[in-house]
């Protein structure tokens, strides 16, 4: 081999064994999850400072009157809009609007709100079975778990109402423990779906009873109690089943900080925290909203409290800067990520 060619040779040897290591970590690598919002899928990355549990329009007359017709949608955009560009000046980026179907959902809605506002906006699909079932379609009696869970499936799909706008999660509701057949059949149509979406499954659950009986029914179905967010855990007053719960695996949600049980919550959240469960758990307010059938939509429970209020009274428990950016934004990104959590 010629001198010249010979240090050509050796030159491309060099360039490879140097590429090698790059070509294969991009080969290697995978693409970042993304979360369904309102306008498109994002990088989780982006989702930063996340509001879990919060409504911006609800119906409360029940499933067999709620439509469209009983509410102006520009008169509900006025009003929500100042509410949502006021967290986004605090520094909030996402939230997720957990108003289920045929309890007021709206996903053109929100559309238009995120636009305007700057804010990632995130919806759903499930049914809400709690409050004695009010909420629920004459369809969710009938159909069996296999059937409900094909109809939340096909909106994770191809999206809702035919608007093409994709939900980022599964919303349910059960009441208290032990859990009547048809909040068992929605748990299970929930755990279904999650099996062929990856969505997560949040769940307005009663008590500590339903929450662990859930569970359970995730499991029966193959999935990991850590698909799975107990809303409203707050309202359980047995610590045990809190801790039971987060011991599984399973998302504690505390919402609900309103001002005369402020400081208990607060400290009740410390608690958990000190035992070692912080990776266990979501904080938000569970508040809004724009409320149809009242003047105006009624009284709006300002988002904003999250941050004048809540955060500073955590501070005040003790609970550090870097566990409440935990809170906020590291547990709300690893919650929502859309992925199987199969057993």
């Amino acid at each position: 081999m010629k001198a010249g060619n010979r240090r050509e040779f050796l030159g491309s040897i060099a360039a490879g064994v140097i590429a090698a290591p790059a070509i294969t970590a991009v080969l290697l690598s995978k693409p970042e999850q993304v979360l369904q919002t309102v306008l498109g899928a994002i990088p989780l990355s982006e989702l930063n400072i996340t509001l879990m549990h919060e409504h911006v329009l609800v119906d409360f007359i029940g499933a067999g009157q709620v439509r469209k017709e009983r509410y102006i949608p520009e008169e509900a955009f006025k009003a929500v809009l100042p509410h949502l560009k006021r967290i986004r000046e605090l520094g909030c980026k996402t939230l997720v609007e957990c108003t289920p179907a045929y309890l007021g959902r709206d996903p053109l809605l929100l559309k238009k709100l995120s636009e305007a506002s700057m804010i990632h906006l995130v919806t759903n699909t499930g049914y809400y079975g709690a409050a004695n079932h009010k909420y629920l379609p004459a369809h969710a009696h009938s159909e069996s778990a296999e059937q409900l869970a094909r109809r939340w499936i096909t909106e994770s799909k191809e999206g809702i109402e035919g608007s093409g706008i994709k939900p980022g999660l599964i919303k349910i509701g059960v009441n208290n423990g032990p859990l009547s057949g048809i909040d068992r059949k929605l748990a299970r149509a929930a755990a279904k779906a999650h099996r062929a979406t990856g969505l997560t499954i949040a769940s307005h659950t009663g008590n500590g009873a339903a929450a662990l009986e859930q569970i359970s029914i995730l499991k029966e179905e193959g999935v990991q109690a850590s698909a799975f967010i107990w809303v409203h855990a707050q309202n359980e007053p047995a610590h045990e089943l809190q801790v039971k719960a987060a011991e599984q695996g399973a998302w504690l949600e505390f919402e609900g900080f309103g001002a005369a049980s402020l400081e208990k919550q607060a400290q009740k959240l410390k608690t958990l925290i000190d035992l070692g469960h912080i990776s266990r758990i979501l904080i938000s307010l569970d508040a809004g909203w724009y409320r149809v059938g009242e003047p105006g939509g009624g009284q709006f429970r300002s988002y904003a409290y999250f941050f004048t209020n809540l955060l500073p009274a955590l501070r005040k428990t003790g609970v550090t800067e870097e566990q409440i950016q935990r809170l906020i934004r590291k547990n709300p990104r690893e919650a929502l990520n859309p992925k199987l959590r199969a057993l």
